[in-house]
């Protein structure tokens, strides 16, 4: 029994280093804009989410043989954009997915995922909300549970350097403080591959 005992950890440590070693991960950072509709009449209190420059940094894990992982990505607004004309807000976007990687070719790919995640929007207010240890802040935020599916062509410029062309769209669960619950998002990450090719 004492000799299994010894086997088993030895077993699942030489099992976990091939499982590593057969696994790619890649780092993006990237930028673009939101698309959504807009407001249907004038005199509408909620305001389009759509516009502004859009930052976005995710990474993800890839079973090498199945092109099979896991996805995280956070995107948020660059600037504020006026709320209502009375405040200004901020919306970060957080999602994790599963992914599929496959190849279409020795240089380029596609990159298809979907999930879950929140909708954080800060909303800015001239005065001082809270203090702590921490510090001041100067906002309240609203939290909304989403789902979304995307996609993108992964193209390498140079070794395991790549740019990809991609696609969002998040359905934002109870976004009453905005017109619409579906957006798109549409832009462009670079990238760097992590990892066998």
């Amino acid at each position: 029994m004492r000799k299994l005992a010894i086997f088993v950890p030895v077993l699942a440590f030489l099992c976990l280093v091939q499982f590593a070693s057969a696994q790619q991960g890649d780092v993006m950072f990237g930028g673009g804009t939101l698309l959504s509709s807009s407001p249907s009449n004038n005199v509408s209190f909620q305001p389009s989410e759509k516009g502004g420059a859009w930052l976005n940094v995710s990474a993800d894990v890839v079973a090498f043989k199945k092109r099979i992982g896991i996805n995280w990505e956070t995107t948020w607004r660059a600037s504020q954009g006026a709320y209502a004309e009375q405040e200004n807000f901020r919306p970060i976007l957080t999602d994790f997915n599963a992914l599929w990687q496959p190849r279409l070719g020795k240089k380029v790919g596609l990159d298809l995922f979907g999930g879950i995640g929140l909708s954080s929007t800060r909303f800015y207010l001239p005065e001082i909300t809270q203090c702590n240890f921490t510090g001041c802040i100067n906002y309240t935020s609203s939290h909304h549970f989403m789902e979304d599916l995307g996609g993108g062509i992964r193209y390498y410029v140079w070794h395991h350097l790549f740019v990809r062309p991609e696609i969002h769209y998040y359905h934002v669960q109870n976004n009453v403080e905005f017109n619409t619950d579906n957006l798109f998002r549409v832009g462009a990450s670079i990238g760097y591959t992590i990892g066998p090719d």
